[in-house]
């Protein structure tokens, strides 16, 4: 292709080969390129030194409570859905170093959080992953009191956004509008096509710095037949997803659901063990622990994950909020299909089946939802017979 100058919004088509072009082109102009890799028998993020580093030759088996990794066609390298990393670990780190102070003398030295040596370049957002970036944006960043290690993060991250090709197991983002072709804000998006033998991608430029990016790699100029391909592969990835989320009148729904019977059920199954919390990619909810070393020179204040299904996470002078497991479940799915809209404009969920493939006991919140919705029980509203 000549090296006409491209625009946001223009396209191109690249060989398989040209991904390493892309990796290429990111980390000379400084970024650190954080993307999917294999590790332990699944796919989690890791820094990426060139395309061969992506998963290839694998898609994954994913079922309530069950991820495996199996064989598939070659050449691919985003066959695969969601893993059970997600971009939040990269902007919100399980732990983070707010503080470290050191005694000096009389007096004490410190230094502030810790922060990456590098912008950041997030390969292979899918379109849940992108939604949930916008949710965590917006709770990190907006407001008056921004978050200033999201931040640190956040700022100047280059975003390569993935058109899912086929559905996991698990994955229900049609039915909340957040994929499985990726919307919104992005620099670069691709999607990976059939044709003329060997696959290959369709790149679009949503960015300036897309653009620039794009026109540093071999590419060739789109046919009508790779656009409509790549339709194609994202309708078909729609169409094989099995599980679907019913928004319509969540919020009432859960809000009139507050004393059925089904928490009762629920509880029974949970575990509290908080796996669901960790695996979405829009939960935030942290604790502060502040330490010190024996000898009392050295003092740390560390933010940590932490989970709404922690007993202790409710926990105020006299007892928890929230001592039973069917009122921390019931906690967690009502913040984040209902009061989660009220606090931030947009549901708390962005359809990636996570929680379900990463829960122990194979609790399915769209059929937690479903079995609310179809059962008509007669409920009571904001009575909290657990608390």
């Amino acid at each position: 292709m000549p090296d006409a100058r491209l625009r946001p919004g223009d396209a191109v088509t690249l060989a398989v080969p040209a991904l390493d072009d892309l990796v290429s082109a990111l980390r000379r102009r400084g970024w650190t390129v954080l993307g999917p890799v294999l590790r332990d028998g699944a796919i989690v993020l890791g820094e990426l030194g060139s395309a061969a580093d992506l998963p290839r030759d694998v898609v994954d088996a994913q079922e309530p409570g069950r991820y495996r990794l199996v064989p598939a066609a070659k050449d691919r390298a985003f066959a695969v859905a969601s893993g059970p990393d997600s971009f939040k670990r990269v902007l919100h780190p399980p732990a983070l170093t707010l503080f470290r102070a050191r005694r000096d003398g009389r007096s004490f030295t410190g230094d502030g959080a810790d922060s990456p040596a590098r912008p950041l370049a997030l390969f292979g957002l899918r379109g849940c992953d992108l939604a949930a970036l916008r949710v965590q944006d917006r709770v990190f960043l907006g407001g008056p009191h921004a978050d200033p290690a999201y931040a640190r993060r956040r700022d100047g991250a280059f975003l390569v956004a993935v058109t899912c090709t086929r559905s996991g197991g698990t994955c229900f983002c049609a039915s909340v509008g957040t994929g499985p072709r990726p919307e919104g804000a992005f620099d670069v998006r691709l999607t990976e096509v059939d044709g003329g033998g060997a696959p290959r991608l369709l790149a679009e430029a949503g960015s300036a710095r897309g653009a620039e990016i794009l026109a540093e790699v071999a590419r060739d100029a789109p046919t009508e037949a790779d656009r409509a391909a790549a339709e194609r592969a994202a309708d078909g990835a729609a169409r094989g997803q099995t599980r679907r989320l019913d928004a319509e009148g969540l919020p009432e729904l859960l809000r009139r659901s507050y004393e059925h019977p089904r928490w009762d059920d629920v509880a029974r199954r949970c575990l509290a063990c908080g796996n669901c919390t960790m695996v979405c990619p829009t939960c935030f909810c942290t604790t502060v622990e502040d330490a010190t070393d024996l000898t009392g020179t050295e003092a740390v204040r560390t933010r940590r994950w932490d989970s709404c299904f922690a007993p202790d996470f409710s926990y105020i002078h006299g007892g928890s909020v929230r001592p039973s497991i069917r009122a921390r479940y019931r906690q967690w799915l009502t913040h984040k299909l209902a009061t989660w809209t009220e606090q931030f404009g947009v549901s708390g969920c962005v359809g990636c089946g996570r929680c379900i493939t990463w829960c122990p006991a194979g609790i399915d919140l769209t059929e937690e939802v479903q079995a609310l919705r179809g059962s008509g029980h007669p409920q009571e509203t904001h009575r909290d017979r657990d608390a």
